[in-house]
């Protein structure tokens, strides 16, 4: 009889454990199709967004890696065993990337959610890269948005930005852009221009110009991310997860062999400019692409009001500002000699004003430094 009533618990804690399993699976189809849908805020009218296998492939870390159910969203994980990651099947000559992403909430200390363009992988020490590069933060803080641009490995000649977001990025999912052309790159949030970086001849190979991929990835960021990486991934507050959906390519893709992967896709075309002029006249024309005097306004004002860090008013590292940068002497008294804002401040979530004037004022680091 004892033996009978022991089956039976035995048997009734399998259905509860699997009812369980059951009800976890159906919240996280839930959330990923809620996030599918919720992207849409500052999709540019006229662009396709497509499905991950119509475009990308795993990078790294597949175990840590979903896709809803109409492949439209992925979820990318990092937890104590692995990071995640994708990269798209083409290499591309100029185009407009663009991704909804949600990022991971509570305390996210030393954690880096990436959507970039990179060639990387092939051209190790003269690589390209245009970053959006978001860097986690501990419970109630505020995760800083980066923005970065490299040509030919000039990594020692960093072009960073680092901003605040004034939204809460893990509450739904942003958009987040990058157009890039033989005469700039801009940067977009929710289709708003943050920052233009326009080509000129005095950037010389600075500038972004061999075919890039597109990557998203989430990784451990520990030694740097977070306050120079004085706060760490804590992995007992994991797993991070994660979403990238309503994913936008739009460019010319670079030649390449049947069977190739990554080194002939990036071997120069003979007349790359010949073969892409018309999706480049297509991609500068687009609505998107042209910077109004509105836009203009609209970037600047989203600048004044977020802009943590600009490299173009750091001259303990650039005595000289790089060519590209517009300085407005105005603006520049804003900002201290290692670029910091002195104006823009990160907040703490969940304080009063008044707890918030009391506190010191954070020790602000270059990126130099922190990097």
């Amino acid at each position: 009889m004892a033996a009978a009533f022991w089956y039976q618990q035995q048997q009734a804690a399998v259905v509860v454990r699997l009812l369980v399993q059951l009800a976890a699976s159906l919240m996280l189809l839930q959330i990923m199709s809620s996030s599918s849908r919720c992207p849409t805020v500052g999709l540019v009218s006229g662009l396709d967004t497509i499905a991950f296998d119509d475009g990308f492939s795993p990078l790294f870390g597949e175990a840590n890696m979903e896709r809803s159910p109409d492949g439209r969203t992925v979820r990318l994980t990092l937890n104590r065993y692995s990071g995640s990651g994708f990269i798209s099947s083409h290499y591309y000559h100029h185009g407009f990337f663009s991704a909804a992403i949600r990022l991971p909430s509570d305390h996210t200390a030393g954690v880096v959610v990436a959507f970039y363009l990179s060639n990387g992988d092939v051209f190790d020490k003269s690589h390209d890269e245009l970053d959006f590069e978001f860097l986690g933060n501990r419970r109630r803080h505020e995760w800083r948005l980066q923005t970065n641009v490299y040509g030919n490995g000039s990594t020692d000649r960093g072009r960073e930005e680092r901003y605040l977001m004034p939204f809460d990025p893990t509450a739904e999912a942003r958009r987040f852009s990058i157009l890039w052309s033989s005469r700039a790159v801009i940067f977009y949030v929710d289709g708003v221009p943050i920052r233009e970086v326009p080509r000129s001849p005095a950037m010389g190979g600075d500038y972004p110009s061999k075919p890039m991929a597109v990557y998203a990835t989430i990784w451990d960021g520990s030694t740097w991310a977070t306050d120079n990486g004085r706060y760490k991934v804590n992995y007992k507050r994991g797993p991070f997860t994660a979403d990238f959906s309503d994913l936008v390519l739009r460019g010319c893709p670079a030649a390449s062999a049947a069977g190739t992967h990554l080194h002939l896709q990036l071997q120069p075309d003979r007349h790359p400019d010949d073969r892409c002029a018309g999706a480049e006249f297509e991609l500068m024309t687009a609505d998107y692409a042209i910077m109004t005097p509105r836009k203009r306004m609209d970037m600047r004002r989203w600048r004044q009001r977020q802009m943590l860090y600009t490299v173009c008013y750091d001259t303990n590292r650039y005595p000289a500002p790089f060519p590209e940068c517009d300085v407005n002497m105005a603006e520049r008294h804003k900002f201290w000699e290692w670029g910091e804002s002195k104006v823009v401040r990160p907040r703490v979530r969940g304080r009063s004003s008044s707890a918030r004037r009391r506190s010191p004022p954070p020790q602000l680091v270059s990126l130099q430094q922190a990097d």
